[in-house]
C-alpha cells in the first residue's frame, strides 16, 4: 500500500492491492475512523503505475510541452514550475505514481496571500479539505466550485462565478454577456435617507436549525453521499442506501411546490350595491331581429328608469361588418351628443349545438357590432350582456355553453381596445326590478368592475385566486383505452407518454394528419416501448359521423375510459382585422370537436374527460381574439358537465416548453408579459392531479406577477386580479394611486413647462421611447433607435396595438392601432404626440400626409375583386347601377362597379305612441374603402386621378365572371359629394 494523496488534515487516499485494502478498511471500521472505497480499476500513485511507465512515456513522447499561460504550482514537486515549456512525459508519469501533496500546496499558497480558491470540476470533491486546510491554516481565503454533478451547465458556472465575483474575485463578464443586451446601470448618488414612524414589532426568531436544514437539503439534492455523510458524521455505507429514496422523497416534493404555485381558479365573490348611481346621455342597444324579445324591453326599461335615453337597434343574422356600419351611421343619438354607451344582446341569438356544431351567431354578431362600431365612429364603450353562459355557484347550470365565447372576445377586446370596452354582463333567467338597478350601477361605474353577474341574490363580480391543492376524490389511473385528440401534436405526445408511463393499456392518438404526421413513427415506437398498445388514427374532430366510427372501433375488451382532447389550430389576428372565417377554423376543432366528444361519450363510463384550454380565454391575450373564445367555450362546456354528475376537467394551461401552440412569436410575447413556459414533466403532473381533484375548471400557470401585472393592467385597471395576494403586494409597494399618478395631465403640465419645442419633442422622444421598449421587452429605452423604423424594431400587429394603449394611457389621447405605422419611428411619433398635446401654429407639420381626398369623377381602377351580387344583379356590368338606383346613399368612394344592400332594421320611436318602436327598412349602397398614406414611402402612391381598366375579373362563390368592368353612367340628379381622403380599395384576386 502507499499514500496516494493527502487532501487535508482529516482526508487522505490510500492506494493498494484490493486486499491489502480490505484489512485497512476492516481496521478502520472497527476503530471508528470513517473510510470508503473510490471505485477504480487500477491504484494510481503506487507501485502498480511502475508497470506502465514505459507505454505511458511512449504514448505522451509525441505530445509538445508549450509554455505556460497561467502560473503552474506542482502537487509533486510542492513549489512553482516555470521555464519556457510546461511539464515533459517524465513529470506526468512522477505526476501519477508518487503522493499527490495536494494540502501542502494549499498551505503554500495560503502563505503566499492567495485569498481565492476555485475548484475547476465536474463536482466540488476537493472544497472541503480546501476549507479545512485553510482553517488550520488560520486563512480565511474564499472557497468555491465550478460545477455540480447533474448541474453541470452555463447556470451553474455564472451562478458560481456569480459567488466568486460578490466575494472580490474579479470577474470579466464581458463573453457571458456578449449578445444579451446587458448593460452597466448607475447606481443612485444620494442615498434618501427615510424615516418611519410606525411601531414596528419584535421580529421572531428564526425556526433553530434552519441553515441546518437548508444544507442538509442541499447536500441531499447533490446526492453525493460522501458530502452527506461528513456533514451528518455518520458511515457513508449506510447512508448510501438511504439516500436515493430520500433524494427523490426531495425532488417529488419540490415538483409538488412547484406546480402548487402554479394554480389558480376563478371564482364569484358578491359585490356591494350600496350606492344608488344614476345613468345619463343616451344609450344604444342592439339586440339580433326577432328573437331577444322580452330582454330588450327589460334591459332597454332599466336604463330609462335610471335616467338615460335608449335608442335600439335590431341585427339581422345575415348582416356584416360594412352593413351593421352602414346602419350605425343612418342611426344617430338624441341632440347628436353621441352615446354614453353600447349594449349588445346579439349573444341571445345563441341556442344549443345542433347537428352542424356550435352555434358562432352571438359571437360572430359581436365581433361585426364591434368593428362597425369603430367604422362608423360610434364612441361609447361596448357592454356585452348575456344570460346563463356563467355559473356563480356549483348548484347552478350554465344555460347556453355557446354564449360564454362572447366572454372570451370580450376579454381580448379589452386588452386590445381599452377605451371602447365597457365589460360583460351576466344577466339572470328571472328579471325583475332590482335586477334593473343592479345592471344600471355596473353600468354607471359601479366599483369599477367589468366582470359582473346579476342573480335573485345580488351581483357577483368574477375573481382569479389561488387554488390550494384539495385532497383527490381518487387518483387518477389511466385504464383500457384512452382517446388523445391532437395526439401527434407537442402537447398531446407529452400526454400520451405520461398515459404509456402511467399504465393505459391502449392509447388512441387521433390528428388530421394521423401516421402522416412529422414524428409519428417514432413516437409510436416510443411508446410501445412504454408497454401500451398505441393507435394512430386520421380524423378530423370537427366531422361528427368520422369521429362516432372511431369510438365504436374501441374494442368492448379494452373500452374507452378516459378523452383527452388537446386538439387546436391557431389563427390569430388583432380583433380589428378578424373575419369570422378565422373564428370558424378555431372553433371548428376546439368547440365542435369538443361537443361532438361529450355528446358521442355521454353513456359511457368514463375516468376522465379532459380538455385543454388556454390562459387566453381565462385571463385574455392580445391577438387571440379568435382562440380565446373556443378556450372560454371549453371552460363551459367542463361546467355544464359537472352540473350532469360527468367527469370534466377544464384546464386553462400558459406555454409549454419546448410544444404546443406557443412556438416562435407568440411564445416571446407570452415570456415579455410574466407568462415563461412549463416544463412539460411539470405541467403533466399538474395535469394529472388537476384530474384527479374533479373540479371543473383550474388554470395552471407560471405567472411572474411583477411583470405579467404591470402589462395586463398598463392601460386598463383589472379588478379580476385584484384578490391575489402577489398583486396586493405590488399595489401596496407601488402606492395609492398610481394609476392616478400616471394620468396624462402631469405629462401635458411637463411638457408645456419647457421653453422650446425642441425640449418638448426631446421630453416626448423619451416617454414614446420607454413605452416601446416595455411593449417589445427591452432591458431600457436605449435599446429603441429614434430613428430606426418600427418594424425593424419588432413591432407587429399585436404589438402596435399595445403600444397605442400604452401611449393613449400616458398622453389621454385616443391613437389610431395604426398609429405605430402612420409615423414610421419614435421620432416621428413623438413629434405627432407633442403637436397633439401642445396644439399650436407648428402643430400642423407633424401630422402624417394624408392622400389627396377623392372626387366623384375620378373613375377607378379595378385590379380584382369577390363579391356577392344584391337583389337581381348577375354581373358587374349591371352592378355598376345599384348605386345610383337606391333611396339613399351612404358616404362613399369614387364610383365603382360595387355595391352591397344592408340587411338592418332600425327601430326608432313612434311619434304616434311614446316609447314603442316602429321598424324602418333601411337600404343602402356601399363601398368599403381604404388608402394607402403617403407617408407609406411607397412608390407606388401616385397622385393623378384613377385610370380605368380594361381587363378586369370579378368572383364570387359558386360563379366565376370574367369581362370588362363598367363605370356607372351618370344620372341627371346631382350625386353626394365623396368623403374626403378616401379612395377605392384595389386588391389582387
Amino acid at each position: 500500500m502507499a499514500v496516494a494523496a493527502v487532501n487535508g488534515p482529516s482526508s487522505t487516499v490510500v492506494s493498494g492491492t484490493p486486499e491489502a485494502l480490505d484489512v485497512l478498511l476492516a481496521r478502520y471500521e472497527r476503530d471508528g475512523i470513517r473510510a470508503g472505497r473510490v471505485a477504480v480499476n487500477y491504484a494510481s500513485h503506487s507501485s502498480q503505475v511502475d508497470e506502465v511507465r514505459e507505454r505511458i512515456l511512449a504514448d505522451l513522447a509525441p505530445v509538445e510541452p508549450q509554455a505556460f499561460a497561467v502560473p503552474f504550482f506542482s502537487t509533486v514537486t510542492g513549489e512553482w514550475l516555470g521555464g519556457e515549456r510546461g511539464p515533459d512525459a517524465e513529470y506526468w508519469v512522477r505526476n501519477l505514481r508518487h503522493t499527490v501533496r495536494f494540502e501542502e500546496a494549499i498551505r503554500v499558497l495560503a502563505a503566499e496571500g492567495f485569498g481565492a480558491f476555485v475548484e475547476c470540476s465536474a463536482h466540488p470533491v476537493l472544497t472541503a479539505s480546501v476549507r479545512e486546510t485553510l482553517e488550520a491554516a488560520g486563512s480565511d481565503a474564499l472557497v468555491v466550485g465550478s460545477l455540480r454533478r447533474d448541474d453541470g451547465g452555463a447556470r451553474r458556472m455564472l451562478t458560481s462565478l456569480g459567488e466568486a465575483f460578490v466575494h472580490g474575485v474579479p470577474v470579466d463578464w464581458t463573453q457571458a454577456y456578449t449578445g444579451s443586451g446587458a448593460r452597466r446601470v448607475d447606481l443612485p448618488t444620494y442615498a434618501f435617507q427615510h424615516q418611519r414612524f410606525w411601531w414596528e414589532p419584535d421580529a421572531a426568531p428564526p425556526p433553530e436549525g434552519s441553515a441546518a436544514d437548508a444544507a442538509f437539503w442541499q447536500s441531499v439534492e447533490s446526492g453525493d453521499v460522501e458530502e452527506l455523510a461528513g456533514a451528518l458524521e455518520v458511515d457513508d455505507e449506510p447512508l448510501g442506501h438511504v439516500l436515493p429514496a430520500l433524494r427523490s422523497w426531495r425532488q417529488r416534493q419540490l415538483v409538488v411546490s412547484t406546480v402548487d404555485g402554479w394554480r389558480y381558479r376563478t371564482t364569484w365573490v358578491p359585490m356591494s350595491t350600496a350606492r344608488q348611481l344614476t345613468l345619463s346621455g343616451t344609450w344604444l342597444l342592439v339586440a339580433p331581429e326577432g328573437c331577444a324579445g322580452e330582454a330588450v324591453e327589460s334591459t332597454a326599461a332599466a336604463v330609462r328608469d335610471h335616467g338615460g335615453d335608449v335608442v335600439t337597434v335590431e341585427l339581422s343574422a345575415a348582416a356584416v361588418r360594412e352593413q351593421i356600419a352602414d346602419s350605425l351611421r343612418g342611426v344617430r343619438a338624441e341632440g347628436g351628443g353621441g352615446y354614453r354607451g353600447v349594449l349588445s344582446l346579439l349573444s341571445l341569438a345563441d341556442g344549443p349545438p345542433t347537428g352542424a356544431g356550435v352555434s358562432r351567431a352571438g359571437l360572430t354578431g359581436t365581433l361585426a357590432l364591434f368593428q362597425a362600431l369603430g367604422d362608423a365612429g360610434v364612441k361609447g364603450p361596448l357592454w356585452c350582456l348575456t344570460r346563463g353562459a356563467v355559473a356563480t355557484a356549483d348548484t347552478e347550470q350554465v344555460g347556453v355553453l355557446a354564449q360564454r365565447m362572447v366572454w372570451g372576445l370580450g376579454r381580448i377586446v379589452a386588452l386590445e381596445h381599452p377605451e371602447r370596452f365597457g365589460g360583460l354582463v351576466d344577466l339572470p333567467e328571472r328579471w325583475d326590478t332590482r335586477a334593473g338597478r343592479l345592471l344600471a350601477a355596473v353600468l354607471a361605474g359601479a366599483e369599477g368592475e367589468d366582470q359582473v353577474a346579476i342573480r335573485g341574490s345580488g351581483m357577483l363580480t368574477r375573481r382569479l385566486v389561488r387554488a390550494p391543492r384539495r385532497a383527490p376524490r381518487a387518483e387518477w389511473r389511466p385504464r383500457g383505452t384512452v382517446l388523445v385528440t391532437g395526439g401527434t401534436g407537442g402537447l398531446g405526445a407529452q400526454v400520451a407518454r405520461w398515459l404509456a408511463r402511467s399504465g393505459a393499456e391502449h392509447v388512441v392518438l387521433v390528428s388530421r394528419r394521423g401516421p402522416e404526421a412529422p414524428g409519428a413513427s417514432a413516437l409510436r415506437e416510443e411508446l410501445e416501448a412504454a408497454g401500451p398498445r398505441v393507435t394512430i388514427t386520421a380524423c378530423d374532430v370537427s366531422d361528427r359521423a368520422a369521429l362516432a366510427r372511431l369510438l365504436d372501433d374501441v374494442s368492448d375488451d379494452c373500452p374507452l375510459s378516459a378523452v383527452v382532447h388537446t386538439a387546436a389550430v391557431l389563427d390569430d389576428a388583432v380583433v380589428e382585422r378578424l373575419t369570422p372565417e378565422q373564428i370558424d377554423r378555431v372553433l371548428r376543432v376546439k368547440a365542435d370537436g369538443a361537443w361532438y366528444l361529450h355528446e358521442l361519450t355521454h353513456g359511457m363510463d368514463l375516468d376522465a374527460f379532459v380538455l385543454f384550454s388556454s390562459v387566453a380565454g381565462t385571463l385574455g391575450a392580445s391577438g387571440q381574439g379568435n382562440y380565446a373564445p373556443g378556450n372560454a367555450y371549453l371552460d363551459a362546456l367542463a361546467e355544464h358537465r359537472h352540473g350532469l354528475g360527468l367527469p370534466a376537467s377544464s384546464v386553462a394551461w400558459s406555454p409549454w416548453a419546448e410544444e404546443g401552440m406557443a412556438e416562435g412569436g407568440i411564445g416571446a410575447v407570452a415570456r415579455r408579459h410574466g407568462l415563461p413556459e412549463m416544463a412539460p414533466e411539470l405541467a403533466v403532473s399538474a395535469l394529472a392531479g388537476a384530474v384527479a381533484e374533479g373540479e371543473p375548471n383550474v388554470v395552471i400557470a407560471d405567472i411572474e406577477w411583477d411583470r405579467f401585472h404591470v402589462a395586463y393592467t398598463a392601460t386598463r385597471p383589472s379588478p379580476f386580479l385584484a384578490d391575489l395576494p402577489d398583486v396586493r403586494r405590488l399595489a401596496h409597494a407601488a402606492g395609492p394611486g398610481t394609476h392616478a399618478a400616471a394620468a396624462p395631465d402631469g405629462l401635458v403640465g411637463r411638457l408645456a413647462g419647457l421653453a422650446t419645442r425642441a425640449e418638448q419633442e426631446t421630453a416626448m422622444l423619451a416617454v414614446v421611447r420607454e413605452h416601446v421598449a416595455s411593449v417589445l421587452g427591452h432591458v431600457g429605452a436605449d435599446a429603441v433607435d429614434p430613428s430606426r423604423a418600427f418594424k425593424d424594431l419588432g413591432l407587429d400587429s399585436v404589438t402596435a396595438i399595445e403600444l397605442c394603449n400604452h401611449l393613449n394611457a400616458a398622453t389621454g389621447l385616443r391613437l389610431s392601432p395604426t398609429s405605430a405605422f402612420d409615423f414610421p419611428n419614435a421620432r416621428a411619433l413623438a413629434a405627432h404626440l407633442r403637436a397633439e398635446l401642445l396644439p399650436g401654429p407648428e402643430a400642423a407639420a407633424a401630422s402624417p400626409v394624408a392622400a389627396e381626398p377623392a372626387t366623384d369623377q375620378d373613375p377607378v381602377v379595378i385590379v380584382g375583386m369577390s363579391c356577392r351580387f344584391p337583389g337581381d344583379v348577375q354581373s358587374p356590368r349591371t352592378c355598376g347601377g345599384c348605386s345610383i338606383r337606391v333611396g339613399r346613399e351612404s358616404p362613399r368612394s369614387p364610383t365603382t362597379a360595387a355595391g352591397t344592400l344592408r340587411l338592418c332594421t332600425t327601430r326608432t320611436p313612434d311619434p304616434t305612441g311614446p316609447g314603442r318602436p316602429v321598424p324602418a327598412r333601411a337600404v343602402s349602397s356601399t363601398t368599403r374603402g381604404t388608402s394607402m398614406p403617403t407617408s407609406s414611402g411607397s412608390r407606388r402612391v401616385r397622385h393623378w386621378r384613377w385610370t380605368r381598366s380594361s381587363d378586369s375579373c370579378w368572383r364570387r362563390p359558386g360563379r366565376r365572371w370574367s369581362g370588362r368592368a363598367s363605370t356607372p353612367r351618370r344620372s341627371g340628379a346631382p350625386e353626394p359629394p365623396s368623403s374626403p381622403g378616401r379612395t377605392a380599395r384595389t386588391t389582387s384576386p
